[in-house]
């Protein structure tokens, strides 16, 4: 070890002065003696500062070897009673380790070099390297748990570098840690979300028997995870979990949703239920919050699924089955009162859907465009002039009476507004959707209609929020509002069209989430007026447009039999996608298609589905968002190959989950 110490310290430099020798003896010997002689003196005087370079350097090392050897020794004598070890950092050689290391680790003093890379084969010193003074993961060994920590020496500045490190065992501090984390309380709502009608019309021996089964499923989901359950009210239960139970709910899928949907009423409903599970809380009020909000947001994606809300974000389980109809008009005639009296109150009421604005979202702010007309109060509808996708529409609209200068883009919007100013939002609910956040948070008052699957991220706290996911389309929901606020003789025959077409759109053609409540929305403007051939018209393609619809449909390739993917290599627009996804599906044997297209930075993928295939469910993990059978995403940074390959990814997770 001395001898390599020496040579890392004090490299040879024999060579060099046998050099200057000999090209002194070789002028010697040429007769150039001047020459000669200032050579030899020049390697003399260069041979003594050498040495006297090299004696400092040795003094130096010495007294650092010695100030190091009673740090060591102390050490070693159990001053420092936890394992400690000095390694060389560029190849994780040993150089030294004091007696609890040498215990834990097996290590013996040998004359060879020992790493510490075999000796702890999963740890690395990659932290230390790096500047810090403590590992982030903790070191496991021999049954036992470690925080490491560390220190560089001499100094962060030398070139090469040792590293002192330190082994803490807080085996059982972590273990009471772990424990903790693991039983923490969650707190669990489950709901019956369509007891009113599983029990409609029922005697009440029925209305028994049906509790009695679902509350039997409840409690033993209830008692396999030693949870404590209380029934709150007729369908609604409240329980209390561990934290560790979560993993094995999620890993069952949650099974209280499959268990009770066995159970059905004489008429053949079956019963679904929500779960909502808030976790991670400062206390017991606000899990129980936190599982409020989960319900919510589980009722409002549709009911029978599992949302799991923690302090940063929502987690869904389910939701993969489309369900039935389940709305009154009950909560339409009091959204339809109330938004009438926010109208009234307000100076000016904006109306805006989702970016790149279609015929529902454009239907839809007709329609409240009408309500505002029998109000008196001026109305404005938000789109961009140039990127939507209903222009034909609003070419339409603006001869009318007050929709000449209607039409305005989210800036002119901006400066427009005041503090008694109304913001109604069509169409959408995310607010990375919307035509201008701008303009959705400077504004206080905002109302939203929208009958898409809520997402995780959503416009908050609302004065007023109608949200029916179980609607066919926003033009459908806001005929409803206007049967009970407006006389069918204030509606203009063009909205009415309009507020057709959108419905037209959304189920197309009455194909698709086409409800009962659907037709008669329909049945109520073809009676004031729409025209179904005008409708049509809104419709119609040129021959470009439709050559680019049945190139997409040409490019599509069949995945796992199907399922119908066109990825294309060139920008295409968001109508002839989406068309195309739709023709896609009248091809035998299809039930859902994807179009992907890129578009700048990002890939746009338009979805479609008449089959099991939820395609919200599965554009959702992609940032995606929509319905059951109608969905969308934009995927910023990732080209389209790169966004095919997570398509396939989320497609296959949810057949196979």
């Amino acid at each position: 070890m001395n001898k390599k110490l020496r040579s890392i310290v004090q490299p040879s430099m024999i060579l060099f002065f046998a050099v200057m020798v000999s090209l002194a003896i070789a002028a010697a010997l040429l007769g150039q003696y001047i020459l000669a002689g200032v050579q030899l003196a020049a390697a003399a005087l260069l041979f003594f500062f050498y040495r006297w370079c090299g004696k400092r350097r040795r003094n130096a090392l010495a007294e650092y070897v010695g100030t190091t050897n009673d740090l060591m020794s102390r050490a070693a004598e159990g001053e420092i009673p936890f394992p400690v070890a000095l390694v060389e950092l560029h190849d994780d050689e040993l150089i030294w380790c004091n007696k609890p290391f040498s215990e834990l680790t097996g290590v013996k003093d040998t004359l060879g070099a020992q790493y510490l890379t075999k000796i702890l084969p999963e740890f690395s010193l990659q932290w230390l390297k790096n500047g810090h003074s403590e590992s982030s993961d903790e070191l496991c060994y021999h049954d036992r748990r470690f925080r490491v920590t560390g220190t560089l020496v001499p100094d962060e500045g030398a070139d090469d570098k040792l590293g002192l490190i330190y082994l803490q065992d807080l085996t059982e501090l972590l273990q009471v840690r772990d424990e903790y984390i693991r039983s923490r309380p969650m707190v669990c709502i489950v709901l019956v979300d369509n007891y009113d009608e599983l029990t409609n019309n029922l005697t009440d021996a029925q209305i028994s028997g049906l509790n009695a089964q679902i509350n039997t499923h409840i409690n033993e989901w209830s008692d396999r995870y030693g949870g404590l359950l209380r029934k709150l009210e007729r369908n609604r239960y409240l329980a209390l979990f561990e934290a560790k139970d979560l993993a094995a709910m999620a890993e069952e899928k949650f099974s209280l949703n499959e268990r009770v949907r066995n159970v059905t009423n004489p008429g053949g409903v079956q019963a679904t239920v929500s779960i909502g599970i808030g976790k991670d809380g400062a206390d017991m009020r606000e899990n129980y919050d936190f599982a409020a909000l989960s319900i919510e947001m589980a009722l409002s994606r549709g009911g029978d699924q599992a949302v799991i809300k923690d302090r940063y974000d929502f987690s869904f389980y389910g939701g993969r089955n489309k369900q039935g109809e389940r709305r009154t008009k009950v909560k339409s005639r009091v959204m339809a009162s109330s938004l009438a009296e926010l109208i009234a109150r307000s100076s000016s009421v904006f109306v805006m859907g989702h970016k790149m604005a279609d015929l529902d979202a454009i239907g839809a702010a007709a329609g409240i465009c009408c309500l505002c007309r029998t109000k008196g109060i001026p109305a404005n509808i938000v789109v961009d002039p140039e990127l939507n996708a209903a222009q034909t529409l609003i070419e339409r609209l603006k001869p009318l009476e007050g929709y000449t200068d209607c039409f305005i883009s989210g800036q002119d919007a901006l400066l427009r507004a005041d503090a008694k100013s109304l913001l109604v939002v069509v169409d959408t609910n995310r607010p990375d959707q919307v035509e201008s956040k701008a303009l959705l948070e400077s504004l206080r008052r905002v109302v939203v209609i929208d009958h898409h699957r809520r997402a995780a991220d959503y416009i908050e706290q609302p004065v007023l929020n109608l949200h029916e996911p179980f609607a066919s389309s926003a033009s459908e929901m806001v005929t409803e509002l206007l049967q009970y606020a407006v006389d069918p003789g204030d509606i203009h025959t063009y909205e009415a069209e309009a507020l057709l077409a959108g419905l037209v759109l959304d189920t197309k053609n009455f194909t698709v989430r086409a409800a009962s409540r659907s037709f008669e929305a329909a049945a109520f403007l073809r009676k004031i007026g729409a025209d179904t051939i005008e409708v049509k018209k809104l419709f119609k393609n040129d021959l470009p447009s439709t050559v680019a619809r049945y190139r997409i449909i040409q490019n599509a390739k069949l995945y796992r039999g199907t399922i119908a993917i066109a990825a294309l290599d060139y920008t295409a627009t968001r109508v002839i996608a989406a068309q195309a996804a739709d023709e896609l599906l009248n091809i035998s044997g299809i039930d859902a298609s994807f179009v992907l297209y890129p578009q700048g930075d990002m890939t746009i993928i338009s979805a479609r589905s008449i089959g099991e295939a939820n395609v919200q469910v599965i554009l959702e993990p992609l940032g995606g968002g929509g319905n059951a059978s109608t969905a969308g995403a934009q995927i910023k940074g990732k080209n389209v190959p790169a966004a095919l390959e997570a398509l396939v990814q989320s497609i296959d997770h949810f057949f196979d989950r």
